[in-house]
This record gives structure tokens, C-alpha cells and sequence, in this order.
């Protein structure tokens, strides 16, 4: 059944232009920024080989690209998830939605995986750049796998966060704001942080991504986006849960 949603979704998203110019817009961008720091690899060349554990081809090329991903995604998840409840709470479809005989954990994972679907579909697209170095240089991979599931958790964070706002709302924009308001806050949080191992560091998204860009697997911070994810999914359960109660 959840399947038969997430493909329900992927049938709406995708008949729309909206996925379409989204995915466009963040091939031109990523693709941008790999060209960018492969040019700056290629002129920097002299400089690495003349010095002893210079960063390598990952390092100056790759991994920017993932971290300039996550503000980009920060940006264009609110837009993609905004509809995924409000427009059927709108279109008054809602009622006949969760009162299907499917249970209400399958009609939010199924709107969830169908939008990490999306997002999984633009990481692809930078690890297949990524992969496209091996024809002129050695990767670490390691290093790459490390960024691409930091950028996936990430991603799947910003998708859980909006579903829960669609849920709440039957206007989309409103959605989309609130969406990009916790983001924003969880995103600037730690700025004026003095402390590391303070509460603030340990709420922002950035300070948990920092040891996925250095390729290195901390349970925290795995745990964290783990968390975040289970937390909003969990609670847009329960809001549709209270939806179907009072229908």
C-alpha cells in the first residue's frame, strides 16, 4: 500500500512542471559549482603536487558540491513538500484520504518516501558527477560515500519537517513558511554558539553535517538526523491521526 502511494505521488509531482524545472534548477546549479571547483583543481595542479598531503580530487572538487547542496535543498524542499497534505486538506480530498482503508503510518510514509524519492533523485545526479572524476584521477570514495549520506539525511530531514507542516495547514504557502522557518532557525542556530558540546550546537543541522563532509561516521550525529526524521514523521501521524478521529 505504500507503494501504490509513493507512486500515486510520484504521478502528481511529475505531471506538474514543478519537479521538473526543481530538478533542472539543481542539475544547473550543482553542475555549476563541479565545474567551478574542477577548473580550480586543474589550475591549482602545480601547487598540490609540490606539497606533502595536499587535499585531494574529492576534497576540492566533490565534497563543495555536497555542501553547497544543502542550502540549496534547504531552499527547495518547502517548495516540493508544501502540497504534499495541505493541497489535499484544500481540495477537500483529505477525508476520503485518511478514511481509505489504509492505515495512516502508510499514507504518511508513503507521502515521505515519495518526496526522499525526489530528493534521492538530485544526490544521484552529484554522485554520478562526482564518479565521472575516476576517468582522470583517483577519488576517496570513502570520503564520497561519506558526503552522499550526510546529504541523504539531511534531505530526509528537510522532507520530514515538511510533511509535518503540510499537515497542519490547507495553505500551501503557509506550509512552505513555517517549513522554512524551523529550518532557518535549526540552520542558524549554532552562530552564536560558544560552547561545542553546548545544547545550541547539538539542535543545528550544520554542526551535524560537518563530520559527514570529512568523511567520518559519528553515531551522534547519525543519531540525530535519525531522530529528527522519526520525531516529524511521527508527529505528522499523529496530526492526521487526530484528523481522522475528529472526521
Amino acid at each position: 500500500m505504500i507503494r501504490a502511494i509513493v507512486m500515486k505521488e510520484w504521478r502528481i509531482l511529475f505531471a506538474s512542471p514543478l519537479a521538473w524545472i526543481v530538478l533542472a534548477f539543481l542539475q544547473l546549479i550543482f553542475a555549476w559549482v563541479f565545474l567551478s571547483r574542477l577548473n580550480t583543481f586543474i589550475e591549482a595542479q602545480p601547487q598540490i603536487a609540490a606539497t606533502p598531503s595536499a587535499p585531494g580530487l574529492t576534497q576540492i572538487v566533490a565534497s563543495p558540491v555536497f555542501a553547497t547542496a544543502t542550502i540549496i535543498l534547504l531552499m527547495v524542499v518547502p517548495l516540493l513538500s508544501m502540497r504534499l497534505v495541505a493541497e489535499e486538506r484544500r481540495s477537500k480530498t483529505l477525508p476520503f484520504l485518511i478514511s481509505a482503508p489504509v492505515s495512516i503510518t502508510q499514507i504518511v510514509l508513503g507521502k515521505f518516501l515519495a518526496l526522499l524519492g525526489v530528493l534521492a533523485l538530485a544526490v544521484a545526479l552529484i554522485v554520478a558527477m562526482s564518479l565521472s572524476l575516476t576517468l582522470g584521477g583517483a577519488l576517496d570514495l570513502g570520503l564520497l560515500a561519506a558526503n552522499t549520506l550526510g546529504l541523504l539525511l539531511m534531505a530526509a530531514s528537510f522532507a520530514a519537517v515538511g510533511l509535518y507542516f503540510s499537515c497542519l495547514t490547507a495553505q500551501p504557502l503557509v506550509a512552505a513558511i513555517g517549513t522554512y522557518a524551523l529550518l532557518l532557525f535549526l540552520w542558524l542556530i549554532n552562530i552564536s554558539a560558544t560552547d561545542p558540546s553546548g545544547m545550541v550546537n547539538a539542535l543545528s543541522l550544520v554542526q551535524h553535517f560537518e563530520s559527514f563532509a570529512r568523511g567520518t561516521l559519528a553515531l551522534a550525529d547519525l543519531g540525530y538526523y535519525l531522530v529528527l526524521i522519526a520525531l516529524f514523521v511521527l508527529l505528522s501521524i499523529r496530526r492526521l491521526d487526530a484528523d481522522r478521529l475528529r472526521a
